[in-house]
């Protein structure tokens, strides 16, 4: 089985910046694209953004420009560095990776997902 674990959540002030890892176990026998996404109690999920293996890259357009996200391969690793944090950017991040090597991946066809890592925005 393969696992997706977030980490590098935490409390900032708006302003500030976060860098998140997402880190894979187990193995995925096809080349994957990973998205990054959020969720606030009571709303969806909602994509922010995504990688494929050879490392091209969507975003939100309305995060465009504050959010970026990068992998290591060598670290089975996929990282979205946040900076300019709003307070509005408070949620729950989540990774997802799918079996699929395409830009664009529908969420349902995301294979695993990890268990989020809580981000507040708060001064």
């Amino acid at each position: 089985q393969v696992q997706l674990v977030e980490s590098g959540g935490g409390l900032v002030q708006p302003g500030g910046s976060l860098r998140l890892s997402c880190a894979k176990s187990g193995r995925i026998f096809r080349a994957w694209t990973v998205g990054w996404y959020r969720q606030v109690p009571g709303k969806a999920r909602e994509l922010v953004a995504t990688i494929t293996n050879g490392g091209l890259t969507t975003y939100v357009d309305s995060l465009k420009g504050r959010f970026t996200i990068s992998r290591d391969n060598a670290k089975n690793t996929v990282y979205l560095q946040m900076n300019l944090l709003k307070p509005e950017d408070t949620a729950v991040y989540y990774c997802a990776g799918s079996n699929l090597n395409t830009l664009v991946v529908r969420t349902s066809a995301y294979a695993y997902w990890g268990q989020g890592t809580q981000v507040n925005v708060s001064s």
